[in-house]
């Protein structure tokens, strides 16, 4: 009877290694920290099955069902979350809203990381007048608040979802550009960079490949402060009318509508404020705890 091969033998334990890595992470965050992946996975939940679990179309109007309270307020069970001032179903809404905010921050996150990477090895790989000038756009970005930048930028050229995605992109980028420029510059400094420049490997190489899978944790922690700041500005820009435009519904979309009825259907307020200051405050706090896990700065 053949023994079995070495790959063959590796394979399970390699899963059972890494089931136990996930349990052991798992058991050591804290329970405000469980608590607050747990909504992250029921939201993602959410915006994925969206079309699945909502009762009704996002924008099916009911003009006799208009502002229906609540089941905790004494409405029907027709509508769990009310209706709003068009008869549409919230909890509907919501759902749909939900995937429409996290596709915006996710999209959003993901190009603002990538331009920022890309400029930090740029500054360190060049140096010299390139560095100074990726260092003065940083200080720039920095310095000027981003709500004018994207206010003038919707009012000016219209807005469309590419757009205002694309102009979500560019928030945060700087953050991402100063860690990479340091990292770098200190990798490059360090034995297995040389090592591989020696080897004849292309810079491209060398960055995708070796420097960036080093300096990626502490990228994480970086994304994972970003994210939560990206949906707020969504969300304010869309409350102003400036953000997602009908027929498509966001958080801050809902958010806008639902301030002229605050008193008299707040309801309509209320659901989407919750989501979005339950979701932030839970990406902020899981962020906190891979900063404090992954960042080797802080160990």
């Amino acid at each position: 009877m053949n023994a079995p091969s070495l790959t063959e033998k590796s394979q399970p334990e390699d899963a059972v290694s890494s089931g136990q890595s996930a349990a052991m992470l798992i058991r050591s965050m804290p329970f405000l920290v469980r608590l607050c992946a747990f909504w992250i996975v029921v939201v993602l939940l959410i915006a994925l099955s969206a079309d699945f679990i909502s009762p009704y179309s996002y924008s099916q109007l009911d003009l006799l069902a208009r502002l229906n309270p609540p089941v905790f307020w004494g409405g029907s069970s027709d509508h769990w979350l009310g209706t709003d001032e068009l008869g549409r179903d919230v909890m509907s809404r919501l759902f749909h809203s939900v995937r429409i905010s996290l596709l915006v921050a996710f999209i959003s996150t993901l190009l603002s990381a990538t331009v920022g990477v890309l400029m930090g090895f740029a500054a360190a790989h060049f140096r010299g007048w390139v560095e100074q000038l990726v260092l003065t756009l940083v200080d720039f970005q920095a310095s000027m608040p981003f709500m004018i930048i994207a206010l003038a930028v919707l009012a000016f050229f219209g807005n469309t979802l590419v757009l205002f995605i694309a102009l979500m992109g560019f928030y945060g980028w700087e953050r991402s550009a100063r860690i990479a420029r340091g990292l770098t510059i200190a990798a490059n400094e360090q034995g297995y960079a040389a090592a591989v420049y020696d080897l004849g490997a292309s810079p491209w190489r060398v960055y995708l490949l070796h420097i960036l899978p080093n300096i990626a944790s502490t990228l994480i922690v970086s994304i994972t402060l970003t994210f939560p700041e990206v949906i707020l500005l969504e969300s304010g820009l869309s409350f102003l009318g400036l953000g997602v435009q009908p027929p498509m519904t966001s958080l801050g979309n809902m958010v806008g509508y639902g301030r002229e009825y605050l008193q008299t259907a707040p309801w309509i307020l209320l659901a989407p404020s919750t989501f979005i200051v339950v979701t932030t405050f839970s990406v902020s706090m899981l962020g906190d705890w891979l900063r404090d896990r992954l960042d080797p700065t802080l160990n």
